[in-house]
């Protein structure tokens, strides 16, 4: 027994010494208490230039981690694990992380860039008061598609995905509001829509598209529709813009029924530690010309109404990722629908998923 206790103490010695090791070193690097901060952030959805560009004027360290699902991160939040100063989630993930008790209140005050932001994009029904949120990306759900694979198919309707042409010649972005909400839509109803028979309707249509869909993918859907391994494919806006850049044949459309207008913000999680540089950070990613680069990288649509103006025109003109107002009417914010029914949802997304096989 004596045995197994110094090898316990041993553990602990060489455990602890390691510990006070690293925070040795990250404190003679600056790196430690106010000096770093922790960000949490859909992949590939900043300049890493930025980055080092706040690092350097403002002397905090970044540490930036990803995830690929609003679901993925409320999880890690809510567990506590992790320490996270800013995040950047989905309008109806803002909404449920209120609901939770996983938001701090943003300081106004602290943002002297806010007032560049489009009023248009500020009070939303998931923040009114942006209290716990402020504007970074928004953007529509749609099809990108190549004119010269599709015939005469224009796509200013849902139902041109159903067409018997394009058999195992579409891609379905991986995820259960977007499938479902194109299928609810597609029947005029509305991608919030909660009536069993609605969605029991959408799920026997999106049934029907089977024949179309070659797969069901994650990020891989950018590569592939950009490389043509399919005519067509639903996508965030964003997406698309890569898409096209990368292949410049490619168009995009929301269709005439009506999608989904998302918005994903920053906010500061209950558990950040350095409030302060959080608060630097949201700023810096506020002003303008970081906007500006920033958009340009990224290539979604910004809700900082002076970074619009230093875009290029190609891209502050281009009606396809900043569509005018009576395309937006048209647009739907995805609402909480509460756990149970985001699990219904769910629920009926795998089974689409299932019966394709």
């Amino acid at each position: 027994m004596s045995q197994i206790v110094r090898m316990f103490l041993l553990v602990f010695v060489v455990a602890f010494g390691l510990m006070y090791a690293t925070a040795y070193l990250n404190k003679s690097e600056g790196y430690s208490g106010d000096n770093t901060l922790t960000v949490y952030n859909w992949g590939d959805y900043i300049d890493p230039e930025l980055l080092e560009q706040f690092e350097e004027e403002t002397g905090i360290k970044v540490i930036y981690q990803t995830f690929d699902s609003n679901e993925a991160m409320m999880t890690k939040i809510k567990q506590g694990g992790t320490t996270f100063d800013v995040a950047v989630p989905s309008e109806y993930a803002i909404s449920k992380m209120k609901e939770d008790d996983l938001l701090l209140e943003i300081d106004h005050s602290k943002l002297s860039n806010l007032e560049h932001i489009d009023e248009r994009f500020m009070h939303l029904s998931f923040d009114p008061e942006n209290a716990y949120s402020v504007p970074y990306f928004w953007g529509t759900v749609g099809i990108v598609f190549h004119p010269d694979l599709v015939g005469d198919l224009t796509f200013e309707s849902w139902d041109d995905l159903w067409d018997p042409s394009l058999k195992n010649n579409v891609f379905l972005l991986d995820g259960a509001r977007e499938v479902m909400g194109m299928g609810l839509n597609s029947l005029g109803y509305s991608l919030n829509d909660t009536s069993e028979d609605h969605l029991q309707e959408a799920l026997a249509k999106l049934s029907e598209l089977t024949p179309n869909v070659k797969a069901i993918v994650g990020d891989e859907i950018k590569m592939l529709i950009a490389n043509e391994e399919a005519a067509a494919g639903l996508v965030w806006s964003g997406d698309a813009s890569e898409i096209m850049y990368e292949n410049e044949e490619l168009d995009y459309v929301v269709p005439k029924e009506g999608s989904n207008l998302w918005f994903d913000n920053m906010v500061i999680p209950k558990t950040a530690r350095n409030l302060e540089g959080a608060h630097q950070f949201i700023n810096f990613m506020l002003d303008p010309e970081v906007a500006a680069q920033n958009a340009e990288y990224v290539g979604y649509s910004t809700p900082n109404k002076e970074a619009l103006a230093l875009l290029p025109e190609d891209i502050s003109g281009d009606e396809r990722f900043y569509p005018d107002e009576e395309l937006t009417e048209r647009l739907e914010v995805y609402d909480n629908l509460g756990p149970r029914m985001l699990s219904h949802y769910n629920e009926l997304f795998l089974e689409f998923k299932m019966h394709r096989k």
